[in-house]
C-alpha cells in the first residue's frame, strides 16, 4: 500500500509546507488536498508573520484651536473647553468714564501728632491749673488791699507778690497753649491741627492706631480743581485696592515727588503700615470716553499688555492695550474696541496658552 509521507514540518509553520514530499501515488491527494493546504498557510502565514515587520501607526495629533484669520491668530474654543479652563467673557459698551489720577502715598509715621497731643493737653492743664493760683492769690491780694489800716505792710507785700508770680505763670502757661496750638497748624494744616487742639475722634482713631494718616503727592505739574474726595491705594504685594478718606490739603510736600499732597486716612487693618509706599489712584474732575475693561482681562506677554475679545462665534483674538491708557474705578478706558465689545474678563492666561500652543503645533507640522 502506498501512504503519503508529509514532513514535520506542517504542524510548525507554513513555511515547510513548500517542502512537502510526495510520492508518485499521493500527487492525486495533493491535488484533492490543495484547498485545505491553501488555507493552512494563509492562517500560518498571518501568525508567524512578526510585530516588528508590520508598519508603524502614525499618531494621530488634536485639531489645533488657533488658525490665521486676517492677519492675526484667532483661538477657537467652544463653550464647554470655555468652561473647563475657567474662561468667562462679558459685553461691555463705550460710555463716558470719571478718569482717575495715579499718585504716590506714603503712611506717614504718626509720633510727632502723638507728641503734639499730649503736649497741649498738658499744656492746657498747667493753664488750669494757673488760671486757679492767680484766682485765689487775686482773691488774697484783693482782700489785704480791702483791709486797708487793718493790714500790716508785710501781708499786703506777700499777697501782692503771691498774685504777681500766679499772674505771671498763668500768662507763661497761656503762651505755651498758644504756641503749641499753632505748631500743630503749621506742621498738619487746619483740619488736623483743630482735631489735636480739641483731640476729636479723628485723633484718637489715629494715637490708637484705628487709623494710618496717608500723604498722597500728585506727580509733578499735575493739579486738580478741587480736592478729591474719593481716592483708593494699592496694597502690596497683591495690589489689592483700600477706600482713603479724605482730611485736609497737606501741609508740605513728598521731597521725593515735589507734588501737591494732600492728607487721607485708611483703615488700620487695610495692610498698609507706616513708612510703607504705595500707588493712589485719585478720581478727577476729567472724562474720557471708552470701553472699561477690568484688570483681571489683562494678560502680560512679550513686554506688553494684551486683552482677548470676542471676533465670532467662540473665536478669541488677542488685542493690544496701549501703556498710556486711561485709568477709571480700577479699569482700563480702552478707545479702540468699536461701540461695543465682548471681551475675556477671567481666564485671559488660558486663552493665552491655547494660543501659544497652537503655534507649537503649526510650527512643528511646518517642521515635518
Amino acid at each position: 500500500m502506498r501512504r503519503v509521507v508529509l514532513p514535520v514540518g506542517l504542524a510548525l509553520g507554513a513555511g515547510a509546507l513548500g517542502a512537502l514530499t510526495l510520492t508518485e501515488a499521493g500527487i492525486g491527494l495533493r491535488v484533492k488536498a490543495g484547498p485545505i493546504l491553501s488555507d493552512l498557510h494563509d492562517r500560518f502565514s498571518g501568525v508567524t508573520t512578526p510585530a516588528a515587520h508590520q508598519p508603524p501607526t502614525a499618531p494621530s495629533s488634536p485639531p489645533s484651536r488657533v488658525a490665521v484669520e486676517g492677519g492675526q491668530a484667532v483661538v477657537r474654543l467652544t463653550d464647554a473647553e470655555q468652561a473647563r479652563i475657567g474662561v468667562a467673557t462679558a459685553r461691555h459698551k463705550r460710555m463716558p468714564h470719571r478718569i482717575e489720577v495715579q499718585a504716590f502715598g506714603s503712611v506717614l509715621d504718626l509720633a510727632r501728632v502723638t507728641e503734639l497731643t499730649n503736649s497741649y493737653a498738658s499744656a492746657r492743664a498747667q493753664l488750669q491749673t494757673a488760671e486757679a493760683k492767680a484766682e485765689v492769690s487775686r482773691a488774697a491780694y484783693t482782700r489785704a488791699r480791702s483791709l486797708g489800716q487793718y493790714a500790716t505792710q508785710v501781708q499786703l507785700e506777700t499777697a501782692e507778690g503771691t498774685f504777681r508770680t500766679d499772674e505771671a505763670a498763668l500768662a507763661a502757661a497761656q503762651s505755651q497753649v498758644r504756641t503749641l496750638a499753632a505748631t500743630a497748624q503749621q506742621e498738619w494744616g487746619t483740619v488736623i491741627g483743630r482735631a489735636i487742639i480739641e483731640r476729636s475722634p479723628v485723633i484718637t482713631r489715629l494715637i490708637e492706631r484705628t487709623d494710618f494718616l496717608v500723604q498722597v503727592t500728585l506727580p509733578p505739574g499735575e493739579t486738580l480743581r478741587a480736592p478729591p474726595g474719593t481716592a483708593h491705594a494699592e496694597v502690596p504685594p497683591q495690589s489689592e485696592r483700600v477706600a482713603l478718606r479724605y482730611v485736609s490739603p497737606a501741609t508740605r510736600t513728598d521731597q521725593r515727588i515735589q507734588g501737591v499732597s494732600y492728607f487721607y486716612t485708611v483703615a488700620g487693618n487695610s495692610g498698609l503700615l507706616p513708612g510703607m509706599s504705595t500707588l493712589a489712584f485719585l478720581t478727577s474732575e476729567r472724562e474720557t470716553t471708552g470701553i472699561a475693561v477690568p484688570e483681571s482681562a489683562v494678560v502680560h506677554w512679550q513686554g506688553g499688555a494684551w486683552i482677548y475679545r470676542s471676533v465670532g462665534d467662540d473665536a478669541f483674538a488677542r488685542h493690544p492695550l496701549r501703556a498710556d491708557a486711561p485709568i477709571s474705578a480700577d479699569a482700563y478706558v480702552v478707545d479702540d474696541l468699536g461701540a461695543e465689545a465682548e471681551i475675556v474678563v477671567t481666564g485671559p492666561q488660558a486663552v493665552l496658552s491655547e494660543e501659544l500652543k497652537g503655534q507649537i503645533q503649526s510650527s512643528d507640522a511646518d517642521d515635518d
